[in-house]
């Protein structure tokens, strides 16, 4: 597949072994060259692995974008706060491959994980987006139906300067309409 093309069909898929190496390539660049991840250090693949075990086994979803055999991106929802009361909203994490940037593939990643944890009862969705001046990252939110609910300014420091975080929210199912089943 080349760079500039199209992918054929593009799966939403589960998670596998196999596709951890790409995932860390894929998280590697955004952690060295972006301000999405406020690591400084990509981590190896044994911690990528640890970190995608410990979420599938509290029974969150972790899903790729394939085409043709490559990942494309990935994305997942994780507890958003460890405290009970918060047991009913997840935080929202979306990474594309930097050859695949602007094709909507961020887009289908988030659409299925918003179905997935809604599918799941969770009731209110979080993104921490790094940087506000992350126009893609905010508008590709924005068209999945999360809103602006507030901005942290200036709270990490990344390639020499201040960066804030822009915080999004969307419901899931009933939202806050109605009280969960547990």
């Amino acid at each position: 597949m080349s760079i500039d093309a199209e992918p054929a069909e593009i799966l939403i898929r589960d998670v596998a072994d196999a596709d951890m190496q790409a995932i860390q390539d894929i998280y590697a660049h955004h952690v060295l060259e972006g301000l999405a991840s406020f690591e400084d250090t990509p981590p190896d693949l044994a911690e990528l692995t640890r970190r995608r075990d410990a979420l599938l086994d509290a029974g969150y979803p972790y899903i790729i974008a394939e085409a043709e055999g490559r990942v494309l991106g990935y994305a997942y929802a994780a507890a958003y706060r460890p405290r009970p009361a918060y047991r009913h909203t997840v935080e929202n994490s979306v990474y594309v491959d930097r050859a695949t940037h602007r094709r909507g593939i961020g887009t289908r990643l988030l659409e299925r994980l918003i179905e997935r944890c809604t599918e799941l009862g969770f009731r209110q969705m979080i993104a921490i987006i790094g940087d506000s001046d992350n126009a893609p990252s905010i508008g590709m939110h924005a068209r999945c139906g999360f809103k602006k609910t507030g901005v942290q300014a200036s709270v990490g420091f990344k390639f020499g300067r201040w960066v804030d975080q822009v915080i999004m929210q969307r419901p899931l199912g009933g939202g806050d309409e109605s009280l969960p089943d547990s």
